[in-house]
């Protein structure tokens, strides 16, 4: 299983009981009661059926916790202030994390039921990448293949912060590997290093005030408070990942080939991202992440960039925009032309 499992791409594997976790049902709810979710309404309308896998499926007896490596080539924080270039999160640098973890899970799911059917056992078996009311995390935990930190992400000794989650749900018994120890020890890089101050307490996520909240899941503007934070990043944030000792250990030699980044991905250059129409950003997306956040949602990101970055050769690219047919982006254009021009001019909305 484990050499089926690695031969499909996956870096790590372990296995879990599917019982219910009343402790990490309990912190979901606490979680959501005190409106860390923002506009994430999934969190909160299937926040039953997330508190476990027998909540979801009864007759499941085990999980099978897989991550796949994206380790990055090179330093996540190089680009930090460049004003003519973006800063998008290492994991949508490459393809779809979806199609890709899903496609190798539906696979080792196949090879599991014809094991089981040749020693006469059946199996049912369910799949899970990200998009189901399924907790990865802690899953991961419990099935021993790393641990949450502080930043409230998965951990890996032997592969940093960078495992994308996937997980089986089973009806087959399989003898359980014990949970993963926290290793974080009295380490706080990561919640220093957040640029908003996303982090109430260790293991404690407002997703409310969440770069990557913020550039992705958030759909109107984006809060005044927040604006000069981002910087340079138009696309999720790696900060607290990136500083994370326990990448030391992490090596692109476990990454999956379909996560290796795309060179128009590592550094695009805000001048010609100022540029895209829908059908424009539609091309230069195609296969990736970024693709369903939108055309609209995306400039936004890029004008908040725009006016971060200092460079008045952005002025006119930016005014253009402050005529936008979307208000959302109209009005960051409106921002963002009066910082680039240090308040001396204005845009209609």
């Amino acid at each position: 299983m484990v050499e089926k499992a690695h031969e499909l791409g996956f870096a790590a594997i372990g296995f879990a009981p599917a019982t219910d976790d009343p402790v990490r049902a309990r912190r979901l709810q606490e979680w959501i009661e005190a409106g860390f979710h923002g506009e994430m309404d999934w969190m909160e309308a299937r926040a039953d059926v997330r508190k476990g896998p027998q909540s979801m499926w009864p007759e499941a007896n085990s999980v099978i916790a897989l991550g796949m490596s994206y380790a990055p080539d090179a330093d996540p924080l190089a680009l930090v202030g460049d004003p003519e270039k973006a800063r998008i999160s290492v994991y949508a640098q490459g393809r779809d994390y979806h199609d890709v973890v899903k496609k190798a899970l539906k696979a080792l799911a196949r090879w599991l039921v014809d094991e089981a059917k040749r020693i006469g056992a059946e199996a049912a078996l369910k799949v899970f990448v990200d998009t189901a009311p399924v907790m990865e995390k802690p899953l991961g935990e419990a099935a021993g293949i790393g641990w949450q930190g502080k930043h409230t992400n998965m951990v890996s000794r032997a592969h940093g912060n960078w495992l994308f989650l996937g997980a089986i749900y089973t009806t087959l018994p399989f003898d359980p590997d014990p949970p993963h120890a926290n290793r974080c020890g009295s380490c706080s890089a990561c919640q220093d290093a957040c640029p908003t101050n996303a982090f109430p307490a260790p293991y404690r996520l407002d997703a409310r005030r969440c770069v990557s909240y913020l550039t992705i899941e958030h759909k109107g503007p984006i809060p005044h408070e927040f604006r000069e934070a981002i910087g340079n990043r138009i696309y999720g944030c790696d900060d607290c990942l990136a500083v994370c000792p326990w990448n030391s250990f992490a090596s692109t030699a476990a990454r999956h080939k379909a996560f290796a980044p795309r060179e128009e991905l590592t550094g695009p250059e805000l001048s010609r991202l100022l540029t895209l129409d829908d059908a424009a950003f539609r091309q230069l997306f195609s296969g990736s992440p970024i693709k369903r956040i939108g055309r609209d949602r995306f400039v936004r990101n890029c004008l908040i960039a725009a006016g971060n970055s200092g460079n008045p050769a952005l002025i006119e690219q930016v005014r253009a925009l402050a005529a936008d047919p979307d208000p959302v982006v109209a009005e960051a254009a409106g921002w963002a032309l009066g910082k680039l021009a240090g308040g001396r001019l204005t845009a209609s909305p």
